[in-house]
């Protein structure tokens, strides 16, 4: 039996999952364990089997026979093997709880806050004490109100809350902070950390953040394919990585302090392959690649080629290519837009963008960083077109008729479900001024070369979106913007649902492209690190207004408003 101080033992664990006739196994072999006051990080890309360690340490897996599990599982000295036995409904929720990623999935609709935590805490006086220990100002307010009428932070508090209500001897967090904004983030973060030391419980932080788990945790476990291939205290693990895999997403790992220069991260076989025909196609010497990014020899500026290949990419003849390199890309003039609302017969005007004006130069990149509701995406919809201002102007420069194209956050939502990859790319091309009257043999070559410039190759052409992974998805939608290459590309929130080293991957073709194609960026973030890293320039907006512009290069240090620094301040090392 485990000592009385740990307060979770998982022993030789492993789940198997039946699907379409395959057994699939999900979790092989896991052993760990977690001693009272502590927090361990279990760090993984998608699909390495660690929010379904955090599922069965909650008895939480499929009971109709497609899920198979061994092991052991021990909470506070409690033998709760096997998985599905019935004792689980008895630890669940009280000796065990949880913080999930998504609040408004967790919390009930119907409900007010406070009569969810009553049910815990057994008065309106607790309740209000529970919320002011997450430090949830007017917290008697707070339990009048409803899920929907509060923001994403604040429901993480309450979810917070009421986790640890119940008294609980192990919390279970899976990616708690993933959706929440950087200064948002931080603010959970601190409190999630100062409420479970003065509970004195047990943490299992489930993240792929490595930034987060070394803010977060005192040991750490990194997963791959199901098993955990290297453990120990979090300094440990982050600063001497001993596994070849960790030590690749450490390098993957994207700070304010990170070589814009170069691409990041370790050398991926697709990009590298991209990065090769790109070199050829500019009649550059021979270079390996792949050991020259390792050596740190390679710089973006190998990649940027004489203005003559842009001409070639875009189809422009000479006299419109100069006018092209020698305008701005994108002018935004003093854009304002409004939405309005009528709420209890009176009408509400939310004023989203005030006066919004800048330029993004050819091959520049702009980056747009601000909070949630700070005005940035609706800017990239009106750019784009989606969105129309109420007044002011936005002038995109037109590429052979392609003045800007979009990539967003889900790649999976924005491409057709029932298109193959080929259908989506000819679509696109077709509605442009060059692939007009293009054959389909003509569309497929140019599908075919596209796909490879973003590290696809001819197999995915006939799948459909749903049968690709989320990095395959939005190399799709790259493919998909730069097939015909725009003037401008606009990004918004690319990669925050990515993996650390497939967002990697994405920005480093985003850069390549640039460079190789001459196309402008404007990248729409609240991941200062992946700005900086992007942009040239970086503008902050709040309250629909650009508060402050600081060079990239600089942004850690030139940031002047107490809005900017907050939120660079919140970047977690």
């Amino acid at each position: 039996m485990a000592e009385p101080s740990t307060v979770l033992t998982v022993s030789d664990l492993s789940i198997t999952y039946r699907a379409r006739g395959r057994v699939v196994a999900a979790v092989s072999d896991v052993s760990l364990s977690i001693d009272a006051g502590r927090c361990l990080g279990l760090v993984g890309e998608s699909g390495s089997g660690k929010s379904t360690i955090g599922s069965a340490v909650q008895g939480i897996i499929p009971a109709d026979g497609t899920a198979q599990a061994s092991g052991a599982i021990t909470i506070a000295g409690r033998d709760l093997t096997p998985i599905t036995d019935p004792a689980w409904s008895q630890v669940r929720g009280s000796d065990v709880t949880s913080v999930f990623q998504d609040p408004m999935r967790s919390l009930d609709p119907t409900m007010t806050i406070g009569r969810m935590l009553n049910r815990y805490t057994g008065s309106a006086e607790a309740s209000v004490a529970a919320l002011e220990r997450v430090q949830i100002r007017r917290a008697g307010e707070v339990l009048k109100k409803y899920p929907h009428q509060l923001s994403g932070g604040m429901r993480q508090r309450v979810m917070i809350a009421l986790a640890l209500a119940p008294e609980p001897r192990l919390l279970i967090a899976d990616e708690p902070t993933t959706a929440l904004d950087v200064s948002v983030q931080s603010e959970v973060l601190g409190v999630l950390r100062e409420s479970i030391q003065d509970a004195g419980c047990a943490v299992l932080f489930v993240t792929h953040d490595l930034g987060v788990a070394r803010h977060m945790c005192d040991d750490i476990a990194v997963m791959k394919d199901g098993r955990v291939v290297e453990s120990g205290p979090a300094d440990d693990v982050i600063g001497r990585p001993s596994d070849a895999y960790t030590r690749r997403l450490m390098a993957s790992r994207i700070t304010l302090e990170t070589d814009r220069s170069r691409p990041v991260g370790a050398p991926e076989t697709a990009v590298v392959a991209s990065m090769t025909d790109v070199l050829d196609g500019l009649d550059k010497p021979a270079l390996d690649v792949a050991a020259a990014w390792s050596s740190g020899d390679l710089t973006w500026q190998d990649f940027t080629g004489p203005t003559a290949a842009v001409g070639a990419a875009t189809g422009l003849d000479d006299v419109t290519l100069v006018e092209h390199v020698t305008r701005a890309s994108l002018t935004v003039n003093e854009v304002n837009k409004t939405y309005s609302a009528r709420v209890k017969g009176r009408r509400v005007d939310n004023h989203v963008l005030k006066d919004v004006s800048f330029e993004i130069g050819y091959r520049e990149a702009v980056a747009l960083v601000g909070e949630s509701g700070s005005g940035k995406s609706t800017l990239l919809r009106i750019a784009g077109g989606i969105e129309t201002a109420d007044t002011g102007a936005v002038d995109a420069q037109g590429v052979a008729g392609e003045g800007t194209q979009v990539i967003f956050q889900d790649a999976g939502a924005s491409l057709t479900p029932w298109r193959t990859v080929e259908e989506l790319l000819r679509e696109r091309i077709e509605h442009t001024t060059t692939g007009r009257g293009w054959t389909r043999e003509q569309c497929r070559a140019k599908a075919l070369e596209t796909l490879e410039l973003v590290g696809l190759d001819a197999s995915v052409l006939q799948a459909r979106p749903t049968q690709l992974s989320g990095g395959q998805q939005q190399r799709v939608a790259i493919a998909r913007a730069v097939v015909v290459p725009p003037s401008v590309l606009l990004c918004d929130e690319p990669t925050s649902a990515l993996d650390v080293s497939v967002a990697c991957s994405v920005l480093n073709l985003i850069n390549l492209l640039r460079h190789s194609l001459g196309i402008s960026v404007m990248f729409v973030t609240h991941d200062l690190a992946a700005a900086r890293l992007i942009a040239d320039r970086v503008l902050v907006m709040t309250g629909g207004e650009i508060v402050e512009t600081v060079a990239a290069e600089r942004l850690a240090h030139d940031i002047t408003t107490d809005y900017g620094r907050r939120l660079v301040d919140a970047v977690l090392a």
